[in-house]
């Protein structure tokens, strides 16, 4: 079976102040199906070390906050359900989520929250057909 190549763009809205959030994935970059995503940023106070992150898929075109699935909770624990390609982890004040395979129902909106609601940095992940 042949892998359509495909353009992964990523774009992140930071909401609230919570410690000046910064993604470090880059805005696009290439990619196929199958191939090992990662999307992490990192919180550039000292006080975010200590707090639990958890990640979010919301699929598209579903109205926000409907349809939203909790993918990561407590850093790196997954809920029933959720398939084993997706894991969580955060070191210091970073924190990262890892598409190990990515598949065509992955393309969604991804929200990670760290211990409050206004802490939230929000990297879309779209996979288009590549031309």
């Amino acid at each position: 079976m042949a892998w359509s190549p495909l353009l992964l763009t990523l774009v992140a809205l930071f909401t609230g102040s919570w410690a000046q959030a910064m993604l470090t994935q880059p805005p696009s970059m290439f990619g196929t199906l199958g191939q090992r995503v990662t999307l992490s940023f990192t919180g550039r106070s000292s006080n975010t070390g200590g707090l639990y992150v958890s990640w979010y898929q919301q699929l598209p075109g579903k109205v926000p906050g409907s349809g939203l699935r909790t993918i990561i909770y407590g850093s790196s624990s997954r809920p029933s359900g959720v398939p084993d390609r997706f894991s969580g982890s955060k070191s210091g004040n970073t924190a990262t989520l890892t598409i190990s395979s990515l598949q065509a129902e992955d393309e969604a909106d991804y929200f990670c929250v760290l211990g409050c609601p206004w802490a939230e940095v929000r990297p879309r992940l779209l996979l288009l057909p590549f031309l």
